[in-house]
């Protein structure tokens, strides 16, 4: 993939410590955004573990024969794993986990993963589209019908995730294709981004009449003027053509 890309992380105004961590590949590879939880030093640890375990396994596979789905599906379960490791050995954070989102380039066709509530969106023709369902209590009981998006929004369950890793009875990574076009934006973010912004807003941040860069900026500024009441982190990726190097 050839573009442009650029990420930031912010604590926000309320926690004093950033559980949020992302990685960007220097050629446009992948990209990945994880969300901790489980204390400051388990947070911390989880998003980072994640994020470290997902990247050297993709580096040292990215050659393989391994399709991208099962490259990238097994590339969340090594975090998942990681995550597990540390807990053994670690107990004061055994009740550490994170949520991850991850979005790969490795051939024409490029596929996302992701377990939790941090997304991928998709903007183009200024219209923007949420890519990941979310893993969340609400979600499901939107889906069901139980729940409007509205009752959702302010549901006191809406944090309450149905995955994450660092968990060992793990069930649900979705691990899809995306239909990525020239002049598509990216973005990749935690739910301190979305519990405070509405889709609306995000999209008036992201179109192109901004640099990445700027879309970054404004989106975690606008966060924060909402309340900033939780880390916020995101990566926004401009597509100028899927042709491999």
């Amino acid at each position: 993939m050839k573009g442009r890309f650029t990420g930031l992380t912010d604590p926000g105004l309320i926690r004093t410590v950033n559980q949020d961590d992302y990685y960007i590949d220097p050629d446009g590879r992948f990209f990945i955004v994880a969300d901790g939880m489980g204390g400051h030093a388990g947070g911390q640890e989880a998003s980072q573990l994640a994020k470290e375990a997902i990247q050297t396994y993709l580096e040292q596979n990215w050659q393989s024969s391994a399709t991208s789905e099962e490259l990238l599906e097994q590339a969340l379960y090594k975090a998942n794993q990681a995550i597990l490791q540390d807990q053994q050995s670690h107990p004061e954070r055994s009740d550490m986990g994170t949520t991850v989102v991850v979005i790969m380039f490795r051939d024409t066709r490029p596929w996302f993963a992701h377990v939790g509530d941090s997304r991928l969106y998709r903007l183009r023709d200024a219209k923007l589209e949420q890519i990941t369902e979310d893993h969340t209590w609400v979600a499901r009981a939107m889906k069901a019908g139980d729940l409007t998006p509205q009752q959702a929004k302010i549901h006191p369950w809406r944090h309450v995730l149905s995955q994450c890793l660092g968990r060992k009875d793990l069930q649900q990574v979705d691990v899809q294709p995306i239909e990525v076009q020239t002049g598509d934006r990216l973005l990749l973010c935690t739910d301190g981004l979305t519990e405070e912004l509405s889709d609306i807003a995000i999209a008036s941040h992201l179109q192109p009449s901004f640099s990445g860069e700027q879309s970054a900026s404004l989106l975690i500024e606008a966060a924060k003027e909402k309340g900033g009441r939780d880390n916020i982190t995101v990566v926004v990726i401009e597509v100028d053509s899927l042709t491999q190097e």
